[in-house]
């Protein structure tokens, strides 16, 4: 096969005979020579609003490749490279005990199904219920405002982005594959195959909870076992070295390897391991609010008034630097999608973005947030904990338990609304207008009513007056980073944490990957579990 890149055509056009005419005139041979072809990436080049176009890079199947080869001068031409998830060779020592894994999020999951795969035959606890359970007590959540405190859009088998947009890209990239063996691994379960090569790989919510049952079920079918309502709540540790674990309070389950991927908001379990002198510490991580646009304002502002329709519904980045040296930030952007309350604790409300897959609401939302650094919260590795916490209590007491929401006009003049304009909320839950600077610290309202004007200047529109904001955006990441070493192992021997609730990914698909990185390091080490 040969890989040809800067394959353009144009997004009117855009069809499978289209895509092999720009093909063949890339590589100047008649279409008859073209045999096959496969799409490997996919962007868009939106420069010029007038005339779009689709880039693609794909693999061309051509008779007499390598004499083809041998006269192609252009750089954007070239035998196709083997791109294939390959994994370590097995260590030699033994194990004693299954594989524990705590949390069924992205990391969980991905680090359950590749030990099943080599026969490992993992333990899977959630502290959670399984994701058809949990889809039906978050709904009722959102419906009632009763909050289950184990089971909700934190908690539960798939983590915190269960109830998300499912957004795939990530800017990890090396030379294992892994996030290759991610993507192929969500299609061979139920993911749409354009994932593989999409500019913007998404999966959706609704189709996102289908894919986490049928990975659960392969990995059962490979000898895994799962435990739902099952929560960490102590370890044993002997002479430096993991040895048992304890759940619920009261089983003991001996153990030799235990994977920590207990998402960003197991806040309990955190001071737990911090307890039992888990190496920790601080890191920076950012809070903020969500804003709420008509979902035909971004397409106008991103693809001109001839495309906005012909695209899907478009997505934004924005970044700012503020006078104080603080990154302001689009985070997790929602196209056709929904605010929700997010929260998982008793009087602390936290919200977040969702958006099925076809993206078919009539509201564009995204967080806006700002860093905030150890400084701004204490010296303690926990202390960026109660600094959400005390964030997601003044959200609850504000918004008297629901949603605060205030006009952007409203928030930039320091004063609680009382009618919307043109954009009406799309929510998850219930919400009431509130001024939102009575939530935020200071430094965090000031950072961002700096940047929504600059915003502005970068997407015309964007700091429209009647836009909704909503708070507070708390859960972007673990603000602890749990210590590893070269092995990927904690202080204690035998731990290995991982994902997004570790401190060391930032996503779905780059807490699978991280994942991926700790069964390496397990492989590396152990013979498989064989009794």
């Amino acid at each position: 096969m040969i890989r040809v890149r800067q394959v353009k055509v144009k997004v009117e056009e855009d069809n499978t005979e289209a895509r092999k005419k720009a093909i063949s005139k890339k590589l100047r041979l008649p279409l008859e020579k073209i045999k096959n072809y496969t799409i490997r990436k996919q962007s868009l080049d939106a420069r010029d609003k007038t005339q779009i176009y689709y880039i693609y890079e794909v693999d061309v199947e051509l008779e007499q490749e390598t004499e083809f080869l041998k006269k192609n001068t252009s750089t954007d031409i070239f035998l196709s490279p083997k791109e294939e998830y390959v994994f370590p060779e097995v260590g030699h020592e033994n194990l004693t005990h299954r594989p524990i894994i705590v949390g069924s999020g992205p990391a969980g999951l991905f680090a359950a199904y590749l030990l099943a795969e080599k026969k490992y035959r993992p333990i899977i606890i959630e502290r959670g219920e399984p994701v058809e359970i949990r889809e039906k007590k978050v709904e009722q959540f959102w419906q009632t405002g009763k909050l289950d405190v184990e089971s909700n859009v934190q908690f539960g088998e798939g983590g915190a982005g269960t109830f998300s947009d499912g957004k795939l890209n990530t800017l990890v990239n090396d030379s294992r594959y892994r996030k290759e063996k991610v993507l192929s691994t969500f299609v061979a379960c139920g993911a749409n195959e354009d994932i593989l090569y999409s500019y913007k790989p998404h999966i959706g919510t609704d189709i996102l909870k289908k894919v986490i049952r049928n990975m659960r079920q392969k990995i059962i079918a490979m000898g895994g076992e799962f435990f739902y309502q099952t929560c960490l709540t102590d370890i044993i540790v002997e002479k430096e070295k993991i040895k048992a674990i304890e759940v619920n309070h009261q089983k003991i389950i001996p153990c030799d390897i235990l994977v920590l991927a207990i998402g960003h908001s197991s806040r309990d379990t955190f001071f737990k391991l911090y307890e039992r002198k888990i190496q920790m510490e601080a890191k920076p991580f950012a809070v903020g609010i969500r804003i709420q646009h008509r979902q035909e304002v971004i397409n106008q502002i991103q693809y001109g008034n001839f495309y906005q329709n012909q695209l899907g519904s478009a997505t934004y980045k924005l970044t700012y630097k503020a006078k104080t040296g603080r990154g302001v930030y689009s985070f997790c952007m929602c196209p056709g999608g929904y605010v929700v309350d997010a929260s998982s604790k008793e009087k602390m409300l936290a919200i977040n973005g969702m958006s099925y897959h076809n993206r078919a609401s009539e509201n564009a939302n995204s967080a806006l947030i700002v860093t905030v650094f150890p400084r701004d919260f204490g010296s303690h590795p926990l202390d960026g904990i109660k600094y959400q916490e005390k964030l997601e209590t003044k959200a609850y007491q504000v918004g008297k338990g629901k949603i605060p929401i205030q006009l952007l006009d409203d928030f930039m003049k320091n004063q609680e609304s009382t009618k919307f304009g043109t954009v009406n909320p799309i929510m998850k839950g219930n919400y009431t207008f509130a001024n939102l600077n009575e939530i935020l610290p200071k430094e965090i309202s000031q950072s961002l009513q700096e940047a929504l004007p600059y915003f502005g200047t970068k997407m015309k529109g964007f700091d429209q007056k009647d836009a909704i904001l909503a708070a507070v955006e708390s859960r972007t990441s673990s603000p602890v980073r749990i210590v590893r070493n070269d092995r990927l192992e904690s202080n204690i021997s035998g731990i290995y944490p991982c994902g997004e609730g570790a401190g060391y990914a930032g996503g779905i698909t780059s807490s699978a990957i991280d994942g991926i990185k700790v069964v390496e390091a397990i492989l590396e080490k152990y013979q498989p579990f064989l009794n």
